[in-house]
């Protein structure tokens, strides 16, 4: 995708999903892999098509989720994460990002060296602090979990979370394979995280249908629904989204390249919008998909036909949708409707 176009790259933008472990630089992969002796081809070329969505690829999610079986690798040193943390941040900064909500796998993170959880998680809040100081722009993080993974681990994640929500923690994430694991078992672990003042976003309507979607929001008490898109496929569920107002964090590259939809002009975040839903934009995983935010909004302007006033609507409401204190929240939302003159 072309980033040139002047509008899209100098919006202010407000990305509430965005995974960590999908944000990797191709260029660090290559120095870690080379400073601890992993052995895997160094040439950008094959190498990249470890660790990134090749055109020459079936766009499935199992080859999506395959990038982050590699990637697991690469979490070798405290000094890695904090460095993978502080470009993610950097990254996002350059592409005039003004608000991130940084999502990021604590088990995945600490697999590779058997790392403590809550270190791990200590190096994500210190090193996401640090960046966005330097680089000028408010970052907030999200602990996600796995369907595929123990009830067991969903547990110390969120609790570990709680722990840090003075540290810039808001938010617990379901993600993984919902095609193959429900998100019943989660219940428990999610109702506790709410109590402790987390806010909830489920990943759900992506790989499986929209009884997925009704599922998070009813089951779960899901504030905010990462993809979702299938969720057109039930109009009482559409129904209920939008009485509560959900947010939808649509990712219409992601959506694109894991086989939701078969072409970009056949997405439905525009279907979505008109049904009365409040769709939102983010990259999912930037570095695996080769994209950028500026590159999402221009894809939904000119591949699916989003007028400019519709997307600012959206980056507006994007704030308004964001995990941030209701007082952080409004004094964000005046300053993007300064600025996108709306």
């Amino acid at each position: 995708m072309d980033s040139s176009n002047n509008f899209y790259k100098i919006l202010p933008k407000v990305d509430l999903h965005r995974h960590l472990e999908g944000s990797l630089r191709l260029s660090t992969i290559m120095e870690i892999a080379r400073a601890h002796g992993i052995t895997i081809p160094y040439k950008v070329e094959p190498f990249s098509s470890l660790v990134q969505v090749q055109a020459s690829e079936p766009y499935t999610y199992q080859n999506f989720l395959a990038k982050f079986n590699t990637l697991r690798m690469f979490y070798r040193s405290p000094e890695v994460i904090h460095r993978v943390t502080r470009e993610a941040v950097e990254d996002a900064a350059k592409d005039n990002v003004r608000y991130l909500e940084l999502r990021f796998t604590p088990v995945a993170l600490s697999r590779a060296e058997r790392f403590p959880l809550g270190e791990v998680m200590d190096w994500v809040c210190e090193s996401a602090e640090k960046a966005a100081k330097e680089f000028g722009l408010q970052v907030r993080l999200i602990a996600s979990v796995n369907r595929h993974e123990s009830v067991e681990l969903a547990e110390q994640v969120a609790w570990l979370a709680a722990a840090r929500i003075g540290r810039g923690m808001l938010g617990l994430d379901l993600a993984g394979n919902e095609a193959e694991f429900s998100a019943v078992p989660f219940l428990g672990v999610f109702k506790e995280a709410h109590q402790t003042g987390l806010k909830l976003t489920v990943h759900a309507g992506e790989w499986a249908g929209a009884s997925n979607v009704q599922e998070a929001l009813e089951t779960l008490n899901a504030e905010r629904i990462g993809h979702g898109v299938r969720v057109m496929e039930d109009p009482k569920t559409v129904a209920l989204a939008c009485e509560r107002g959900t947010a939808f964090e649509v990712c219409v590259t992601s959506n694109f390249q894991t086989g939701v939809v078969h072409s970009l002009q056949e997405h439905p975040a525009l279907k979505m919008l008109n049904a009365g839903l409040n769709v939102v934009l983010g990259t999912d995983n930037p570095s695996i998909s080769q994209i950028t935010l500026s590159d999402e909004y221009q894809r939904a302007c000119e591949a699916l036909g989003m007028e400019h006033k519709t997307l600012k609507e959206r980056i507006l409401a994007a704030a308004q949708a964001s995990f941030l204190p209701e007082a952080d929240r409004v004094k964000l939302m005046e300053q993007l409707r300064k600025e996108l003159g709306i």
